[in-house]
């Protein structure tokens, strides 16, 4: 298996059919500002962590990764907004994001707002506007419903909003970045195998892998806004430290957070080999564990 190949060409895949979306030859109304600013954000570039599982999960599961694209697209949608809104003064108050000047920076604070809000019912629609039996996008709708509520990315921000300034306890910022940041990763491995028409067992075994995979990327997360750079990262670093946050670097220092990684990762890996084909979500694992941004 070349993984950075396959890796590329999964993520092309997802880039082609953003770019088809909201960009300037969908234009021509009194809105296009609005959709300019939706496309600003989406097609900033990244990972594509979140679709990529989203494909190689159905892929390993047996499913169609065409037909499971617009499911990809849906949940980086959704992802997208919710940068959009964490970057906002109201939020982290963000200037950067991705190497660029935040949405609400360029296109000012109401448009990044509705830009925000635009591109999660988009989300929703363009899952189930696809080409998938209906039982199957009703239940990829309701999984990153789950995900985006209460209990998952709103809730956690409502925890980090509430959280500021106090110390917070091991137990907290578990939960909390359990919430934020693991729901969607979890949500996006489920969703895949959702939409291949997966097992029961594929579904559990893709849960625990986005859990265990969730969790390991926020500690590196917080290794690297402590140790990295604000070029090699695209953001400002330090800002959680600035503000007084309680981080897993402040609970357990570099090395031991270096060490829970790699045991969150290896967790990630057995659950990813219960599948029909694991290797490329092994290999994935271990490269978002040493990833440097």
């Amino acid at each position: 298996m070349d993984f950075q190949k396959e890796y590329d060409a999964l993520r092309e895949k997802v880039e082609g059919a953003l770019s088809q979306y909201f960009g300037a030859d969908r234009r021509g109304f009194r809105f296009d500002g609005l959709m300019e600013a939706m496309d600003y954000s989406l097609m900033a570039g990244g990972k594509r962590i979140r679709p990529v599982l989203v494909l190689e999960f159905c892929r390993s599961c047996g499913g169609d990764v065409d037909a499971a694209l617009p499911v990809a697209c849906g949940i980086e949608m959704l992802h997208t907004y919710s940068l959009i809104h964490d970057d906002l003064p109201c939020m982290d108050d963000d200037d950067l994001r991705r190497g660029r000047p935040t949405n609400h920076k360029v296109f000012g604070e109401c448009t990044a707002v509705l830009a925000g809000d635009a591109l999660q019912a988009e989300a929703f629609g363009t899952i189930l506007r696809a080409n998938l039996p209906a039982d199957r996008k009703a239940a990829c709708a309701e999984a990153l419903a789950d995900a985006a509520g209460v209990d998952g990315i709103c809730g956690g921000q409502y925890m980090d909003m509430d959280s500021e300034a106090r110390a917070m306890s091991e137990d907290e910022v578990t939960e909390l970045q359990s919430r934020k940041t693991g729901s969607l990763l979890t949500a996006a491995c489920r969703m895949g195998v959702l939409a291949a028409g997966g097992t029961e067992e594929q579904e559990d075994a893709a849960m625990r892998y986005g859990a265990f995979l969730g969790a390991a990327f926020q500690i590196r997360d917080d290794m690297l806004d402590e140790l990295s750079t604000e070029a090699e990262l695209g953001k400002p670093i330090g800002s959680d430290k600035a503000e007084g946050k309680t981080t897993f670097m402040t609970l357990y220092g570099a090395e031991k957070c270096a060490i829970i990684v790699e045991r969150l990762t290896e967790g990630a890996k057995a659950a990813a080999r219960e599948l029909p084909d694991g290797a490329f979500l092994c290999e994935l694992a271990d490269r978002l564990a040493m990833r440097n941004r």
